[in-house]
């Protein structure tokens, strides 16, 4: 049913009844543009990134040291720069043979890259590479031995580009293992030993020692060594780590704590419920490894514009070597084809998108927004309507003390009220109970110890209580007691909310009204989501009116009420049909078919349950305020790869003409030297403006400050 929060109709009646008081997830590695066709590029995993940054930065120091005699001892470069060759003739073999050195061990990876790239058909960044150094080769072995002219002897360019080939690439497998830190990070967080109790001793043992159902002690300062459930303490939790929020959050006893927090202020015994693979921890190392591997489109918009530039290159190379052969300056026409070869390497248009979107994945991993699908990240910059499912979302999805009323004839005030309710509910287990014991423990009240304790599904819960029969329930318990409610429940069941009574030896003392709390940051998301021009709805099984009091409450658009958990995928696709990008935000259980239908599917509060397979963006945080952090993070994404695309792409187009020599009639002729040197600061370029994405704020107090 969905109703307008202007338009609502007026709200029909509630009925709270339970059994008891009546209380109611194409491989494509982020490789830099040439990894799947082997070659440097094709490396697997993160220990890939590792292994290829260690292998370009030992080959770029050691061909460097051969490349300094090799350019300095190079007849053609001392021409160059004004000088003469020192030394006897031996000294002009220097070159030719460290040349040789450095073409053979220096340029291995980029032969090797373009013989796969040969083979998978798939022309590109790396057989350009190696196109050029070859022919470069070839063509100062044919100087050197009188074969061809002397001015073809490029021994010095060689070696500069091979050396500046390898910095680049150096660079950039650098940067591609950073992105994989925040695993690493994740991974250092668990402690190196673990405390578990043997019966009365403590026993130091290592966490992959540790079984579910042990139980642990976690002393002030610790962090918890496997996921579990607070049996004994309670504690204020440094779950920054995980969730991305700053602020401690209080577990009390039967709250589950997260491997990898820290407890802050006090001790905790912990049972341990999941560990090794099963934990929270290791799920999201597995959605971020997950993300690094995924392609995009842009990525996809990347290989291709690299493919074009290939035959642009190859077209231009082939019409400069026939331009010049005409002119009749074969030489130079084999200069001028080496230099095109080398100027329209995409070096900095294939690291132009994977390093974005792995840098992007990596700050969004710290911001506690974990991104499972690339894609999804993408579109989430065109979403203009979010919805979001009520209970455990927009709400704590547990029961909350909000009323409590005394009759006036019983001269009780709140707190004494309150007091009897808690102490005649200490020792049942159910939410509601919970909840009102734990209302009297914030308000700093002592409960009396309550005798004779009995629970009456549907009905209530029975003890005495500093003498007094106390009665807590619903509508059954006044039956049975021939008592009438209080006339201010009237009011609290029009807006949804569960009542209780409390009875006082056959007397109704007061009430209480409980509800799902609201969480404080759900208002100040749903503004910060207007202001950006996208429309909030909110989706819920709950009956019209508690749906129409949470959307009155935080300002939302529409909402559908009595959503059953399999129909929400329909409500989703009627948003779709109405010509909308829709994101849906849930809790990632009943909500599966709805994330999975929706544009981009948001699971919320991954905390403590991470492997969630429908939605392709996972906020560790249970905050709603971190939707915005997902949008912005998206939209900068966005910017970043349209600005390193153009820089690639642009560059590379204006540079070829340039290497072709069209302005060779008015006396300017690029240099094969520096057209390697300007398509390294390229890529230099492209990606100092990726890291700018690491200076995004994520933390969900800054995307949407609350009020006060």
């Amino acid at each position: 049913m969905m109703t307008s929060v202007q338009d609502q109709t007026q709200p029909g009646d509630v009925h709270a009844g339970t059994a008891h008081h009546g209380h109611a997830q194409d491989h494509h590695q982020a490789h830099g543009g040439h990894g799947e066709h082997g070659g440097p590029g094709d490396h697997g995993g993160h220990a890939g990134h590792g292994d290829h940054v260690a292998m370009f930065r030992h080959l770029f120091w050691a061909n460097l040291v051969l490349a300094l005699p090799t350019v300095l001892l190079s007849e053609s470069f001392a021409m160059l720069v004004g000088y003469e060759v020192p030394g006897p003739h031996w000294v002009t073999w220097v070159s030719p043979v460290l040349g040789t050195v450095v073409f053979a061990w220096g340029g291995r990876p980029f032969l090797t890259g373009g013989l796969a790239e040969i083979r998978s058909r798939k022309p590109g960044m790396m057989l350009l590479i190696a196109l050029a150094i070859t022919v470069a080769f070839v063509a100062s072995w044919g100087a050197t031995l009188g074969l061809l002219h002397h001015t073809l002897n490029f021994w010095w360019e060689l070696a500069l580009l091979v050396v500046i080939m390898l910095l680049g690439h150096w660079l950039e497998m650098r940067s591609l293992a950073q992105t994989t830190s925040a695993l690493d990070s994740l991974a250092a967080l668990l402690p190196d030993e673990a405390e578990r109790v043997e019966g009365d001793q403590v026993v130091t043992v290592a966490p992959g020692d540790l079984g579910v159902g042990d139980v642990v002690v976690v002393r002030p300062g610790a962090r918890v060594p496997a996921d579990g459930r607070v049996v004994d303490g309670s504690a204020s939790m440094d779950e920054s780590m995980i969730t991305g929020e700053s602020r401690p959050v209080r577990r009390d006893v039967g709250d589950q704590v997260v491997a990898g927090t820290v407890a802050t202020d006090s001790g905790l015994r912990v049972e341990i419920t999941a560990t090794g693979d099963d934990t929270a921890l290791a799920g999201i190392q597995r959605l971020v490894a997950e993300a690094q591997a995924s392609s995009s489109r842009a990525q996809r918009l990347a290989d291709i514009a690299a493919g074009w530039l290939f035959w642009l290159a190859l077209g231009s190379g082939v019409v400069t070597a026939i331009v010049w052969t005409l002119l009749g300056m074969p030489d130079e026409s084999v200069m001028r084809t080496i230099t095109v070869l080398v100027i329209a390497c995409p070096h900095a248009l294939g690291l132009a998108i994977p390093l974005v979107v792995s840098i992007a994945t990596e700050r969004a991993a710290r911001g506690g927004v974990l991104v499972k699908d690339r894609l999804s990240m993408e579109a989430m910059r065109t979403v203009d309507t979010v919805l979001f499912d009520k209970t455990g979302t927009l709400t704590k999805g547990r029961p909350t003390v909000t009323e409590v009323a005394p009759a006036a004839a019983a001269g009780l005030d709140a707190d004494v009220l309150l007091r009897l309710a808690a102490a005649a509910e200490s020792d049942s287990e159910h939410p509601l109970a919970r909840a009102i014991v734990r209302a009297a423990t914030e308000r700093g009240l002592d409960l009396p110890a309550a005798t004779d304790f009995a629970s009456s599904p549907a009905v209530g819960v029975t003890a005495v209580v500093d003498g007094a029969r106390v009665r807590v329930g619903g509508p059954a318990l006044l039956e049975e007691e021939g008592a009438a409610e209080l006339d201010a429940v009237e009011a609290w069941r029009r807006e949804g909310r569960i009542v209780l009574h409390v009875v006082v030896d056959g007397t109704v003392v007061g009430a209480l009204a409980l509800a799902d709390e609201v969480r404080p940051e759900s208002r100040a998301a749903v503004d910060a989501l207007h202001r950006r021009g996208v429309e909030v709805v909110m989706i819920t099984g709950d009956a019209e009116a508690v749906a129409a009091s949470v959307a009155h409450q935080l300002g939302i658009d529409r909402y559908f009420a009595g959503v059953r958990p399999e129909d929400k995928s329909d409500t989703v696709r009627a948003l779709q049909d109405e010509g909308r990008h829709v994101a849906m935000v849930g809790d990632g259980v009943n909500d599966a078919p709805a994330l999975a239908q929706a544009d981009v599917g948001i699971a919320i509060g991954a905390g403590t349950d991470v492997a969630i397979g429908s939605a392709g963006i996972i906020l560790a945080s249970d905050d709603p305020r971190s939707v915005l952090s997902v949008i912005e993070l998206s939209r900068a994404t966005y910017r970043k790869s349209v600005q390193n695309l153009a820089w690639g792409a642009g560059y590379n187009l204006a540079a070829v003409p340039l290497a072709a020599g069209v302005l060779a009639p008015i006396g300017f002729v690029m240099p094969m030297s520096v057209g390697a040197i300007l398509m390294s600061a390229s890529t230099i370029v492209v990606a100092l403006n990726a890291q700018l994405l690491r200076r995004l704020d994520l933390r969900p107090e800054a995307a949407a400050p609350l009020e006060g």
